[in-house]
């Protein structure tokens, strides 16, 4: 009694267990039932939100969808301002599902990559539109914000049809045809929504951005070398103008030293004339209170440069008036006769 008891209670554990389902915080569910997405009276899929929630066993699957901003990084791509000039723009986008039925039904049982080559089809287009309106001033300047903040309205709400000069790309029409074939598979009264939106395929784009721009690699080194050019030429005018510069302090300089010089010579002079000038004001007023002494001093003066070699010659009269202050002082006189 024990054994099929016990094997009763197995089995029931194991089917009560393959009925429970849980749906995870940042997730919703949707059950399969032989492969057939159960819907509900409007013959849109049935969602589960996250909890607890029963099956089927072995009939019914289920499938998750993530309900959490995602993020897809788009490649750097060329595109065309309005001076037509080519810039390399490096984005991503945030997205997330916002009505999960129609996203599964549009992009055929919740394919993402699906959803992100009509989104990234849909932002490039929109992007490329948007730049084509601005200069390249504007694009890396405020206008980045607002840029943005418009892209990701038109994702979100699509053209405006007569109040925008868009024409339809391929991108427009792939979105539409799967918002033709959610509302084939559905019944009942729908929420309004541009075929030309994101919101066709159930997504709600948050933000977009815009990485980096950058110019070609082509225009870049062009505008490296005029811009080196450019720099080139300030140096040499700036070197210039300071070799102009220098040439006049040195002109300058030279000019002052020349001028002190002269002065200080000149200075000198003047002071030397005027000492030369008193030292023989002194030595006359001196020699002139005493001839005689006077006479005498220059005689012995004139002795000394005479007789300062050894081999000196003289050829004179012995009396001669020179050698009067060689003789005796009988015979001579200090005052000349």
């Amino acid at each position: 009694m024990r054994k099929p008891l016990i094997l009763v209670l197995i089995a029931v554990l194991v089917v009560l267990y393959a009925s429970l389902f849980v749906v995870q915080e940042g997730q919703r569910g949707i059950v399969l039932r032989f492969g057939k997405v159960l819907r509900d009276d409007e013959n849109k899929p049935e969602i589960f939100n996250p909890g607890l929630h029963f099956k089927i066993p072995f009939i019914e699957t289920v499938k998750s969808l993530d309900a959490r901003i995602q993020t897809m990084e788009n490649q750097a791509d060329r595109f065309v301002t309005m001076e037509k000039k080519d810039l390399i723009v490096d984005s991503y986008i945030k997205w997330r599902i916002s009505d999960f039925s129609r996203y599964y039904l549009a992009t055929g049982g919740g394919d993402v990559s699906q959803a992100e080559v009509l989104l990234k089809r849909k932002f490039s287009d929109r992007l490329r539109s948007e730049l084509g309106r601005l200069d390249v001033k504007g694009i890396v300047t405020d206008s980045r914000n607002r840029l943005m903040t418009d892209v990701r309205q038109a994702l979100n709400t699509g053209s405006a049809g007569d109040d925008e000069e868009i024409q339809t790309t391929a991108a427009d029409d792939a979105i539409a045809s799967a918002a033709a074939r959610v509302e084939r598979e559905t019944s009942g009264k729908q929420p309004a929504v541009n075929p030309n939106s994101m919101a066709a395929l159930g997504i709600e784009v948050v933000d977009v951005r815009i990485k980096q721009i950058n110019l070609p690699a082509e225009v870049s080194d062009a505008i490296y070398q005029r811009m080196r050019a450019e720099r080139e030429a300030v140096a040499r005018r700036h070197r210039s103008q300071g070799q102009e510069e220098a040439e006049k302090l040195r002109a300058t300089a030279d000019y002052e030293v020349t001028r002190t010089l002269a002065e200080a010579e000149r200075t000198a002079l003047i002071t030397r004339g005027e000492a030369d000038a008193e030292t023989a004001k002194l030595f006359a007023d001196a020699f002139s209170e005493d001839p005689e002494f006077y006479a005498f001093i220059r005689s012995l003066r004139a002795y000394e440069n005479s007789f300062s070699g050894n081999n000196d010659i003289m050829v004179l009269s012995p009396d001669s008036d020179f050698f009067r202050f060689m003789k005796s002082p009988e015979a001579t006189s200090l005052v000349r006769p």
